[in-house]
């Protein structure tokens, strides 16, 4: 039995109370019209964190504002660094709601509201883990920092400046939020009943490619034949860049790509994923992708290219027979780590350049790009991690990658040089941008509980010359 549960069984249902209370504001932070009650959320996750003796303070920002809460350093220990937010997305379309999207409602064992699982329900068990550990056995045995922003769903504008030293004159920032770890609670388990650690993540390039041809646009039957069509020449491109086996038609874009080691494909392959059921749900005949690969290694551990939008010509009602002038394109590539972004753009360039028909002007535009993230399984984080886990939820994590990107953690890597434990207590169904929005309350305390040991186990971890006292590998 933990030393915990006692404290957790006597607060369970004021843990409870808590979080349909925060749930209950409506801290939509890309919308000024609720500015007031994102603010409001914002100073009620600061006084729980001052009721626990943190030092904290609210960073007002360019945007909504960050809070930042400290426990006292310990000498010799780790120090950890939670990052979440409190903003959340918009509940439209309302009239999909069954019950309003900020009334926090319980159904078979879910609470339903916006923000209930992205992110506010899985970042507050971090706290009240704090809150467990201070009122059962004390003080912490490690640090921990709390880094939490209002702009997560709209771009991060304010967190971003911070990052870049434009709040704090006083204290470089890679030194105020210096930590040992990042930890993250914004993401999903395998499954119901099955808890995971995503330690990979793929990164992105994204582009928009705009051709232009005759300097307007013309009938087809004159001139279609005589001129080049931009559209035409848009449908060559872009299908030049894959071939049939799903491999990506760039030259050099696989040379960095370090191969999965025999331990990952035995974590894939022991997986429970079933192709056909895959394809079911999404409403598929068939699934495709880069040949010789698993759909699982296709989705988390392999690059990808997607068309992401595309528009020329004449789109209305009926027939209109026209060459169009221009015809443009939105399109993505999931890179994988060790890919660099950079590097990418300058050998797309010239593969398009080479496939672009005489009598077509090209501009390609880089709208942003993100490496992928990887933390290796033999981490001693990552082992701390598992423990954890194996006591909140009483059964051992799976270790799973992820298809999209976060790019805080991208920041945490080059800021401060420091990896990032993605710990998701969410489900895949949780529906985080949709209506009815849920979280599963026995995981919500399940999250703590595991929090709770987090700190322990960390506190294991050598740091400074400390001995370290983890055991095997998972």
């Amino acid at each position: 039995m933990s030393q915990f549960d006692t404290y957790l069984a006597e607060n369970h249902s004021r843990f409870e109370q808590d979080l349909f209370e925060w749930l209950g504001m409506a801290s939509i932070g890309t919308d000024s019209a609720y500015d007031e009650e994102t603010k409001r959320a914002a100073n009620w996750l600061a006084d729980k964190f001052r009721g626990l003796d943190l030092a904290t303070e609210i960073i007002e920002t360019c945007g909504q504002p960050i809070v930042y809460a400290e426990s006292p350093k310990v000498v010799g220990a780790p120090t950890v660094l939670v990052y979440g937010h409190y903003d959340v997305q918009p509940p439209d379309p309302l009239e999909l709601w069954e019950t309003p999207p900020f009334e926090p409602t319980v159904r078979d064992g879910k609470v339903y509201a916006r923000g209930a699982t992205d992110d506010k329900g899985q970042m507050i068990t971090h706290l009240f883990g704090v809150e467990s550990w201070k009122n059962t056995i004390g003080d912490l045995p490690i640090q921990v920092k709390f880094l939490i922003e209002g702009e997560e769903e709209s771009g991060s504008a304010g967190i971003e400046e911070f990052l870049e030293g434009k709040y704090d004159k006083e204290i470089p920032v890679a030194e105020k939020i210096a930590a040992d770890i990042a930890v993250i609670s914004d993401c999903s388990q395998y499954g119901p009943g099955q808890p995971a650690i995503t330690y990979g993540l793929r990164g992105i390039c994204y582009y928009q490619l705009n051709l232009s041809g005759p300097n307007r646009d013309l009938h087809s039957g004159g001139f279609g034949g005589s001129v080049a069509n931009p559209a035409n020449a848009l449908a060559k491109m872009l299908g030049a860049l894959i071939d049939e086996n799903g491999r990506i038609q760039i030259p050099g874009f696989y040379d960095d790509i370090l191969p999965m080691t025999e331990r990952e494909r035995e974590q894939f392959d022991s997986l429970d994923f079933n192709n056909d059921d895959f394809a079911k749900d999404l409403g598929v005949t068939e699934l495709t992708g880069e040949k010789g690969f698993s759909t699982l290694e296709r989705r988390w551990s392999r690059p990808a290219f997607d068309i992401n939008g595309m528009w020329s010509g004449y789109q209305g009602e009926g027939a209109k027979t026209v060459l169009p002038a221009v015809a443009g394109a939105k399109f993505s590539f999931r890179i994988v780590p060790h890919q660099d972004p950079q590097k990418i753009k300058a050998v797309l360039e010239t593969r398009l350049r080479e496939v672009c028909p005489p009598g077509i002007q090209m501009e390609l535009v880089n709208l942003h790009g993100a490496p992928g993230f990887v933390l290796p399984l033999d981490s001693p984080f990552m082992e701390a991690a598992s423990q954890a886990i194996a006591k909140g939820f009483d059964k051992r994590p799976v270790f799973i990658r992820a298809g999209g990107s976060i790019p805080i953690v991208n920041h945490f890597s080059s800021l401060l040089g420091i990896d990032t434990l993605l710990l998701g207590w969410g489900l895949d169904d949780d529906d985080p941008h949709s209506p009815n929005e849920k979280f599963t309350l026995a995981d919500f305390h399940r999250g703590i509980k595991s929090s709770c040991h987090l700190w322990e186990e960390i506190a294991k971890i050598e740091v400074g010359g400390r001995k370290s006292e983890l055991g095997k590998e998972p």
